[in-house]
């Protein structure tokens, strides 16, 4: 008959136009799951050991190469603090992600926000946030072209 084990066991993915293929789907998930561990500042070792798998198996689920089982899905789902349709969003309009210069600073100020050696450094830098947000929006409120608190 020509047939073997292998072949029955190996899973057909069909690319048909205008449909996504499964490996692609699962390089989006990845993909969305590294952008959520950048931007809590987490190291591929520290989201291994919150999902409880080896540094190599986080590094394959995030480049797509494993597929990631449901219940894995919503441990690392738990473990990033977003729900698990999270990882699905954006599957409709598949682009690369180019951030904004905004996205940009924002991820850099997360990663160097949780180096900081101390909770008090952490609070230091939100009250100084805190302190010049408030400073711009009394500046803006007194604004007469900008009308009030705008």
């Amino acid at each position: 008959m020509g047939w073997t084990m292998a072949a029955a066991t190996k899973p057909r993915i069909e690319r048909r136009e205008g449909r996504t293929r499964a490996q692609d789907i699962d390089r989006h998930v990845g993909a969305r799951m590294r952008e959520r561990r950048i931007v809590l500042g987490l190291t591929q070792q520290q989201m291994a050991e919150l999902i409880g798998v080896t540094y190599q198996q986080a590094h394959k689920y995030e480049k797509g190469i494993n597929r990631i089982a449901a219940g894995r899905l919503y441990t690392i789902a738990r473990a990033l603090g977003v729900d698990v349709g999270y990882f699905f969003e954006g599957l409709e309009r598949e682009t690369d992600f180019q951030p904004t210069p905004q996205q940009r600073m924002l991820l850099d100020l997360a990663r160097h926000f949780v180096a900081l050696p101390s909770r008090k450094h952490q609070e230091a830098l939100c009250n100084l946030a805190r302190a010049l947000a408030q400073a711009s929006e009394e500046l803006q409120g007194s604004d007469p072209q900008r009308g009030p608190g705008r």
